[in-house]
């Protein structure tokens, strides 16, 4: 079963942690366009420049704590 993950929240205290979200402006001209899990459990951001060009931004290890959150449709 594949899932397409929403938001990335990334710290040990959910309250005061990184949060990523599909569809974010980051950098000023980028956009974050995918947040994808690999089987290993690394989790990759990639980004979106205007041009629509996309690059892989940021890596996640599996020892660092985050959470997930995945889109669901009703």
């Amino acid at each position: 079963m594949s899932s397409v993950i929403r938001k990335l929240s990334i710290g040990n205290d959910y309250r005061n942690c990184m949060n990523y979200v599909v569809g974010q402006k980051v950098l000023k001209t980028y956009t974050i366009h995918l947040i994808k899990k690999n089987k290993d459990g690394e989790i990759q951001i990639f980004i979106e420049h205007d041009n629509g060009e996309i690059y892989l931004w940021k890596s996640v290890n599996v020892t660092m704590p985050f959470s997930v959150e995945y889109n669901i449709n009703f």
